[in-house]
């Protein structure tokens, strides 16, 4: 991505709300980061304390790396050897409103739809850039899948949520130079409470629900719907654009979330149901194997929206993307309905696996207790047969959300198989302990419908090897992602490749090597 031109830092700071102290240091910047690692040239470093590290630590880095400028929210350290901006502010505001401003707001020539939620973010993002692109509109898209500017795709790396804000920054910036008139920018609870995507001038925004999840970081669920509500409130403080400002939320009725978000959300905010009437709702729904369809109400009019993104909740993802394009874009309903129909799957969403077997084989990013329940009523209603899931759960991460699912998957599926996902520094055993022991809770019997399988490729052989003609195979919880981490390190894992591994060596037909994981000899 190009870089910035160089530009003097008082400059820059009367443009910006970011309050000072003392005086402003005479230099000019290139580009903004936290990273050390990452300082070139003229750029500025901005100090930040965070989980684990601390950013001052790693200021004789970044000058020996040729930063012209560090910043901080103490006082300056003796020796320095470079100009320092002392701030009586957030730092980690102060590093999303100078990137912002070293690219020159950005943001600021776009029309800005933040997309926020525990489950179906990338869905309905995706469904709302494919409604615009079928348009004829030029929308870039930032999401937890990859960047997408124009015909180019970026990605964004492993385990990768809302990018850093220098990187949003950098991107809008591309997508502005590549004649991008629209932007979604897909909005985790980390990065809205981290200030990744301040700065991010957002016209609309998009909340598709907000159940159980990252409880560990936030502290209770108040908390985590206040991370999420950032994005709404946002949209008092968005820039006035050349281009008008809706200021627009749209809400999911359905959701115990609605009643603080409509509380907190600009006048003329928009709400969504698949269960009652709002203003878009759906009714006579039908879910099949290979289509979902409902007739939507919007607009005093009444469609059938059909798609290939299977499963009843993709209802409320649809609905939220034709609020967003029809009533907040103005995009004509019959061309957006016409566009969700040919909606491609979204990676590791529902992506259904066929190397010719006779029962069905999925993976589903569904990794917490609310999408896996969700994801499990979807599969019991595409078969006659059995379902058999195989999920786990991440280390050093919710202990409470480790018990919710699987208490959810021995009510939603006949056989669950219990096996790795990301334990990082915790004991594998000790995870697969917590998981059997609240499955045994929920009237799970270890050995009839559940099993252990320490190993994520096994869990998925033996998931395979149980299959009968009609059953359906689903595994969850890591969808699209493209490693899995033990201890520190990052291990090449994708579920959809190792479907195919297992499917290939059940049917005896050529297919990609099963991925390794050292909880497999070699």
């Amino acid at each position: 991505m190009r870089r910035p031109r160089l530009k003097k830092l008082s400059n820059l700071l009367s443009k910006i709300p970011v309050i000072t102290t003392g005086n402003i240091p005479d230099v000019k910047i290139r580009a903004v980061t936290s990273d050390s690692r990452q300082v070139q040239p003229g750029d500025a470093f901005v100090a930040i304390k965070g989980e684990n590290f601390d950013g001052f630590d790693y200021i004789a880095s970044a000058i020996e790396r040729g930063a012209a400028l560090i910043v901080g929210n103490r006082p300056a350290p003796g020796n320095l050897g470079a100009a320092y901006l002392e701030i009586d502010d957030n730092p980690r505001k102060a590093l999303a409103w100078l990137a912002a401003a070293t690219q020159n707001f950005p943001a600021r020539k776009l029309r800005m739809i933040g997309v926020t939620g525990t489950d179906g973010k990338t869905t309905t993002a995706s469904m709302i850039h494919h409604i615009l692109a079928q348009a004829g509109v030029q929308t870039g898209m930032i999401s937890t899948v990859n960047a997408l500017i124009g015909d180019q795709a970026i990605d964004t790396g492993f385990h990768v949520t809302t990018p850093d804000s220098p990187d949003i920054q950098a991107y809008l910036a591309e997508m502005v130079r590549a004649g991008m008139t629209h932007c979604i920018l897909e909005s985790t609870s980390h990065g809205l409470a981290q200030e990744r995507a301040i700065a991010s001038e957002f016209d609309i925004a998009v909340v598709t629900n907000i159940t159980h999840e990252h409880l560990d970081y936030h502290g209770d669920w108040q908390k985590y719907l206040e991370a999420k509500g950032r994005l709404v409130e946002s949209l008092w403080a968005t820039h006035r654009k050349s281009i008008g400002n809706p200021r627009l939320a749209i809400l999911n009725k359905d959701d115990r979330s609605y009643g603080y978000l409509e509380r907190i959300s600009p006048p003329g905010y928009l709400g969504y149901s698949r269960i009652n009437q709002a203003d878009l709702w759906a009714e006579n729904i039908e879910n099949t194997p290979s289509e979902l369809s409902f007739d939507c109400h919007i607009n005093e009019a009444t469609y059938r929206v059909k798609s290939p993104m299977v499963g009843i909740y993709n209802v409320s993802n649809c609905l939220a993307a034709l609020a967003t394009c029809v009533n907040g874009l103005g995009i004509p309903a019959e061309q957006a309905v016409a566009a969700l129909a040919t909606q491609a799957t979204v990676p590791g969403r529902m992506e259904r696996i066929d190397l010719g077997q006779d029962f069905i084989a999925i993976v589903d990013f569904a990794h917490t207790p609310f999408a896996l329940a969700a994801a499990l009523e979807t599969a019991q209603g595409l078969i006659d047969g059995k379902v058999i899931a195989v999920f786990g759960s991440a280390g050093l991460r919710d202990r409470e959300k480790r018990r919710m699912m699987p208490i959810e998957a021995i009510k939603g599926a006949d056989l669950t198989i219990l096996t790795a996902e990301d334990p990082r520094t915790e004991s594998l055993d000790a995870i697969l302990e917590d998981m059997a022991n609240a499955a045994i809770s929920a009237g799970g019997v270890e050995g009839q419908n559940f099993l252990r399988v320490a190993d994520r490729g096994d869990a998925i052989r033996s998931a395979i090897s149980l299959a009968e003609p009609g059953d359906l195979v689903i595994s969850l919880g890591k969808g699209h992602e493209q490693s899995m981490c033990f201890f520190t390190t990052e291990y090449d894992w994708d579920d959809r490749t190792a479907m195919r591994a297992a499917l290939a060596e059940h049917l005896g037909v050529e297919g990609p090597e099963m991925p390794w994981l050292p909880t497999r000899k070699k």
